[in-house]
């Protein structure tokens, strides 16, 4: 589990699938309104307030956004809204809960000589779709549903994103709005095209 604070009032709080099972939850328990669920938020907001100093007294929103690669992204912020909260015994903390899920694929890669080794590998593999970023001086690379590869080889692609990045708790639409596009789409042939098919005809 890692905590990083948002600003005065959210906080985000990324968990892998390891931490849920942990727990003893899995990630279709997440959709549920179950009371292991209730007790994993819970101990969120109490880590959160040991780390971050992050006091929720009363009402607050839980976003949770399920990502197939990397774990659960949550969001929580303290709520000023006064009508959304719950008569329900007398726990302190009311939680208003919104479940999402993204078949987004963001890992993050540290090195651009990593990037050109892993399109070599997946170019190899059938795979040529994509986007790559740059941001914060570290190369992304983005898969989503438009990637038509993904369907057959969803599993082998983990496999393969992960010998050479790691996963981004970052979403998408940060990465978008406040990185570099280099590439916009098909960068694994675009990177297989430019650094290896033409400097091994050279």
């Amino acid at each position: 589990m890692r905590l990083e604070r948002l600003n005065s009032d959210k906080i985000k709080i990324f968990l892998t699938f390891d931490d849920l099972k942990e727990r003893g939850i899995s990630k279709e328990d997440m959709w549920h309104d179950l009371p292991k669920v209730h007790q994993l938020f819970r101990d969120m907001i109490m880590e959160a307030d040991d780390e971050l100093g992050f006091q929720a007294e009363g009402p607050i929103e839980v976003e949770v956004f399920s990502l197939p690669a990397q774990g659960m992204v949550v969001i929580v912020s303290k709520s000023f809204n006064n009508d959304e909260l719950l008569d329900d015994d007398d726990d302190y903390i009311e939680m208003q809960v919104t479940l999402d899920e993204c078949d987004d694929i963001l890992y993050k890669i540290d090195d651009f000589e990593d990037v050109i080794a892993l399109a070599d590998k997946l170019y190899h593999l059938g795979m040529t779709g994509g986007k790559l970023y740059h941001f914060d001086n570290r190369y992304y690379i983005h898969f989503d549903d438009e990637d038509d590869e993904l369907i057959n080889d969803f599993d082998l692609l983990i496999a393969v994103l992960a010998e050479f990045g790691y996963p981004s708790t970052m979403t998408s639409h940060r990465l978008i709005e406040y990185g570099k596009v280099i590439m916009e789409n098909d960068a694994v042939k675009q990177l297989y095209h430019y650094f290896i098919e033409k400097g091994t005809s050279q």
